[in-house]
């Protein structure tokens, strides 16, 4: 296939496989260059290209080999600023510029993982060998790796590194076979200083995969050449996968992600708005964070949506527009009020919707209130002053009944499980 064609292919492909406004949002903006073996792909924002990156690349990569009727790799860059893929030392999949320690945003949640991988970064092959990542999809895994080699490269250029998702390895070795090139496969991935590796659990019941793989890793371990391995589980939970392949990789260091807490959700937004440029108000920030339970991918991608959202419609960022540039993604919701809340809680505790309202400060209401109020807050992200218009209370006394709720929910189990029960009875 002449390289103009291919992108016109991949685009007809996009099409039946997409949902129109989808295929009209993200990649009708896009241009192309096709040259031998690489697609890529101009977006006219940062914006664009993080989202097409987190959510699109492996199906563009997919439906790029198809079209062209060989292995194609796709690489994202910014045509406003220039931006360019990572540089010749790396082969492989191309590392994302963007992905680095300084953006990448810590909490009690991965700062473990994130200093063994800045470890790693700072002395490859001499830290930890290998370095072992696991948690769920979503929770900065990738990042982490794709920091490591950004960070190597800043250090040392000259660097042969290579990134490549696992399902790519396993394509490559199975072409390798096809086309009788199981030379050129081993010397392309024993040859390299670091080898960073994406969803290594893939590998589970591939035998002859897990077989090269074995002796790819030996001869990488042995030269004291760095690898970096991610998985969505512990080396002991990976089923179908070779015992000595599960030893090698305790080796070295395994480090678990687990999911962000609110804060960290609340601070991986405002750093990812902050590099777009995008100012956003605490309770938009809050609204987002608290729409996502766990995956950080997930929550970008709603952050993403709400800065094209409204810069397409040059709409201001407030609850109004954030909810509007979400709503399709959040067709499960209900729409509770301030008033069914209100009611809900006065009737669980057996008090008159008017005593929460009024100045009666007798423990029985008192407490029920500051519930009330917490809740408002937790399920729909309502300012303090707009939470005291509720209540005819200064939003002082909104944000010290918050407070409170949510110190006494930390060190109160059963308090815990009952507002639990309440939120998700509203959501």
């Amino acid at each position: 296939m002449p390289n103009s064609d291919l992108w016109p292919t991949v685009k007809d492909l996009l099409r039946a496989r997409l949902a129109a406004d989808d295929f009209d949002v993200w990649f009708a903006p896009l241009t192309a260059r096709a040259t031998s073996g690489q697609l890529t792909l101009a977006a006219p924002s940062r914006v664009y290209a993080d989202y097409i990156r987190d959510h699109f690349l492996p199906l563009l990569q997919d439906l790029a080999s198809q079209a062209a009727v060989a292995p194609i790799t796709v690489a994202l860059v910014v045509e406003a600023d220039g931006v360019q893929p990572s540089p010749s030392s790396q082969r492989g999949t191309p590392l994302n510029p963007r992905y680095t320690f300084a953006s990448f945003v810590p909490g009690p949640s991965n700062q473990f993982a994130r200093a063994a991988a800045q470890s790693v970064a700072e002395n490859p092959g001499r830290a930890y060998n290998p370095l072992f990542l696991y948690g769920g999809s979503g929770l900065g895994k990738t990042h982490l790796l794709h920091a490591i080699g950004n960070e190597i490269l800043s250090r040392n250029p000259r660097t042969h590194i290579r990134y490549v998702p696992t399902e790519n390895f396993v394509n490559e070795l199975i072409n390798s076979i096809r086309l009788q090139r199981m030379a050129q496969f081993r010397d392309a991935y024993r040859s390299i200083h670091v080898l960073l590796l994406d969803d290594i659990h893939i590998l589970a019941g591939k035998e002859r995969t897990q077989e090269e793989f074995f002796h790819t890793f030996n001869a990488l371990h042995e030269a004291g050449h760095q690898i970096v391995l991610t998985s969505d589980t512990s080396p002991a939970t990976i089923q179908g996968l070779e015992e000595r392949l599960r030893t090698r990789f305790v080796w070295g260091l395994v480090a678990d992600i687990q999911p962000p807490d609110l804060e960290t959700k609340c601070a991986i937004i405002r750093e990812k708005a902050h590099a777009e440029g995008f100012d956003l108000p605490d309770d938009v920030v809050l609204f987002i964070a608290r729409r996502v339970r766990e995956n950080v991918r997930e929550l970008e991608g709603y952050l993403n949506r709400v800065i094209v959202y409204c810069s397409l419609t040059g709409q201001v960022p407030n609850l109004d527009t954030a909810r509007n540039a979400l709503t399709p993604l959040l067709p499960q919701e209900r729409h509770a009020t301030p008033g069914d809340i209100i009611r809900f809680v006065a009737h669980h505790y057996g008090v008159k919707v008017a005593d929460l309202k009024g100045r009666d400060n007798r423990r029985s209401v008192a407490f029920p209130r500051q519930v009330a109020m917490y809740l408002v807050r937790e399920i729909l992200a309502l300012s303090y002053p707009e939470i005291g218009k509720l209540f005819a209370k200064h939003h002082s006394t909104v944000m010290y009944s918050v407070e409170t709720i949510s110190e006494e929910r930390r060190s109160n189990p059963s308090l815990d499980a009952t507002l639990t029960t309440f939120v998700e009875h509203f959501r």
